[in-house]
């Protein structure tokens, strides 16, 4: 359902809308809130967080249209506004389209021109939404961001969201290029950046395949989440593809690239970690697990995938394993038994 605020302040609107919409509001497609002005129509968006477009007059007591315009885009930049106003010179419609207006509509509404106005919005909304939503779950789409999503980077609805954290179960694998710090003594910046973004490449893709998470970028390493059903499968076969494929790559400049992988499953905390001030940070994984997946990874020799003894005990039916034996992991107590996934 779609929750749509109409600011007007003719007192016979409200059931003209209402019987227009009388379906789509029996259906449960659409919600309207109503306000008499832009002080008012502000009002009903505390209460109601969850509206999703305006439909807007300008002419308003207290607070006109114009200037309601201008404080969704201080305050609540997701929300977009349709401008329904008699006033439709092009003097009015160059200020609101300015001051961040989605459309434009005059008086007297064609109310088949209104519906298909307010579907082509709330798609659009809709599209941001999902785009934020994606941005927390992988950083690398960050580049494509719309700059509406950034903005609401800095309001009080995504400070809020960093309390949306929970433990989660998982898989998490960290995926190094050995050696790689020594192309990058005696190569080019553009010659290493070069190499090192087409060996992502491939490994993202082989990422993505088992449905995978790119958690960051981390040098030369990837960590990775998987999460849902068979997620410790899923990100082994990931990894073997990974390691497959880059051992079939040919030396470019001199360097054979090869991977180190340490993955580990389990309980972690998922939530935002960084800095709100900065405005920079990672929808990421945290915890006892995925510290010990990257010792795994620094304890792994060239073209080794390592797991955990109790990783080792989930999918000792559906791999190949052998076992390296008890290792001194950094900040562990006790010896932890490694198992080399073969196949």
């Amino acid at each position: 359902m779609t929750k749509i605020l109409v600011a007007d302040d003719e007192a016979d609107l409200e059931t003209l809308i209402r019987q227009k919409f009388r379906q789509k509001i029996r259906e449960q497609q659409y919600e309207f809130v109503f306000a008499v002005n832009g002080q008012d129509a502000l009002h009903k968006i505390e209460e109601h967080p969850d509206i999703e477009i305006v439909l807007s007059d300008i002419n308003m007591p207290e607070m006109d249209g114009l200037t309601l315009l201008t404080k969704l885009g201080e305050g609540n930049p997701l929300i977009k506004a349709v401008m329904v106003s008699a006033y439709g010179d092009m003097d009015n419609i160059r200020v609101a389209m300015n001051r961040g207006a989605f459309d434009f509509i005059t008086k007297p509404v064609n109310f088949q021109d209104l519906e298909l106005t307010m579907e082509k919005t709330i798609g659009h909304v809709k599209q941001l939404r999902e785009t934020l939503k994606a941005i927390k779950e992988n950083n690398i789409l960050k580049m494509y961001v719309d700059e509406n999503v950034l903005n609401f980077m800095g309001t009080r609805e995504y400070e809020n969201s960093l309390t949306d954290n929970e433990t989660i179960e998982g898989s998490v694998a960290f995926i190094d290029i050995c050696s790689f710090t020594s192309i990058s003594e005696k190569e080019t910046p553009d010659t290493v950046v070069k190499m090192l973004n087409q060996y992502f490449d491939l490994m993202v893709k082989e990422i993505i395949a088992q449905n995978g998470i790119v958690d960051k970028f981390i040098g030369d390493c990837i960590m990775a989440v998987f999460k849902g059903p068979f997620h410790l499968d899923r990100a082994i076969d990931a990894c073997l593809s990974i390691k497959s494929k880059i051992d079939q790559l040919p030396a470019d400049h001199g360097f054979t690239p090869k991977v180190s992988i340490g993955i580990n499953s389990g309980e972690m905390v998922s939530g935002n970690i960084g800095s709100a001030t900065l405005k920079r940070l990672d929808y990421t994984v945290i915890g006892d697990i995925v510290n010990t997946a990257q010792r795994l990874q620094g304890a792994a020799g060239i073209n080794q995938v390592l797991i955990t003894e109790e990783c080792y005990e989930k999918v000792k039916q559906s791999f190949s394993c052998k076992q390296i034996g008890a290792s001194t992991l950094k900040n562990k107590a006790a010896k932890v038994m490694l198992y080399e996934v073969l196949n």
